[in-house]
């Protein structure tokens, strides 16, 4: 069985399974190893993943740096997929959030755009960038605009193709009519499924790629963080309402399921939860997250993966039993 491969857009193919790098970046995490972060990204490359998700807001620049240096002599095995719109150097378009003691602004004017490829492709070490894709929405300015300054940067061959993250319905309709895009970025996992009703169908009704994000629940999903796993510094997930203990007991109840069907695959829990997850009409590629090697390989080989109709069948009943109540 060979890695499920999927397409952004014509000659633009990467893996089904993408290696995200947002607890690469430290930020939110707990801080980050460099060292075990290249050597993730490395051993993912070596394990077939071929599509690396990052940005510019993950540690300030600092996800994009290692990046870098983890691709350096491999730039064309892999398409990076990196962001604009969040910004640090100045202050236009609305606040977002502060890091490092940094204010965050949302901002897509061309300018900002501008800014921020060139500076990505410092960061990167590369001479472009595959997807570029907005990573809020700027409701400062128009959407037109925005694809206008994305398709001047990829006219002088800067990016290679666009996509917009975090977006509406009415987003992804305003993308489509200016112009079009190739793919949405959204959060999607067996925690989260609000876009099975929107954007899924759309996308998959007029050709657009959907990248799932977070498709392992922040680790949740894994069936490794147990009970009495305490989280620390900034970690986000201390506060996270999807780590209560009463959530974590509905996740366990749903690995009742997912382990005997992982053990007749002989697969990883988390491994059949990517796979059912890329199984899903009209989500394309799924971002899971690595921060040592290991993490990469494991999933990595989710994209080895193909569940049966029965397998699948029975999963989806399993979440829907356990896991609707706490859905939003």
């Amino acid at each position: 069985m060979n890695m499920m491969m999927r397409e952004f857009a014509p000659g633009l193919n990467a893996s089904a399974v993408g290696l995200g790098t947002w607890a690469i970046g430290g930020w939110m995490w707990g801080g980050t190893d460099d060292a075990a972060a290249e050597d993730a990204i490395r051993a993912g490359f070596d394990a077939g993943i071929t599509l690396i998700d990052t940005a510019p807001a993950y540690g300030l620049g600092h996800a994009e740096e290692v990046v870098g240096r983890a691709i350096k002599g491999r730039r064309d095995q892999v398409v990076i997929a990196t962001k604009c719109g969040l910004v640090w150097h100045n202050q236009r378009g609305p606040y977002f959030f502060s890091q490092g003691g940094l204010p965050v602004h949302r901002d897509l004017s061309p300018a900002a755009i501008r800014h921020e490829v060139e500076a990505s492709l410092r960061r990167l070490q590369t001479d472009r960038i595959d997807l570029y894709i907005t990573h809020w929405q700027d409701p400062t300015v128009p959407i037109p605009e925005t694809v206008a300054t994305l398709k001047s940067l990829q006219a002088e061959g800067k990016i290679l193709a666009f996509a917009a993250s975090n977006t509406s319905p009415a987003d992804v309709a305003a993308y489509r009519a200016a112009g079009g895009i190739a793919a949405v970025q959204e959060e999607y996992s067996m925690l989260q499924r609000r876009i099975e009703g929107t954007h899924l169908p759309a996308c998959r009704e007029n050709g657009i790629a959907v990248m799932g994000y977070s498709v392992l629940g922040l680790g949740l999903l894994t069936g490794g963080i147990t009970a009495d796993r305490v989280f620390s510094g900034d970690d986000q997930r201390r506060e996270d309402t999807r780590f209560s203990p009463e959530n974590r007991a509905r996740v366990d109840r749903l690995m009742q399921t997912i382990r005997p069907i992982a053990s007749q695959h002989a697969a990883s829990p988390s491994q059949v939860v990517i796979a059912w997850t890329l199984a899903q009409p009209g989500l394309t590629f799924a971002l899971c997250g690595a921060r040592n090697p290991d993490q990469a390989i494991e999933n990595a080989k989710a994209g080895y993966l193909r569940l049966t109709k029965t397998d699948l069948e029975a999963i989806t009943r399993a979440i829907d039993q356990h896991l609707t109540p706490t859905a939003d």
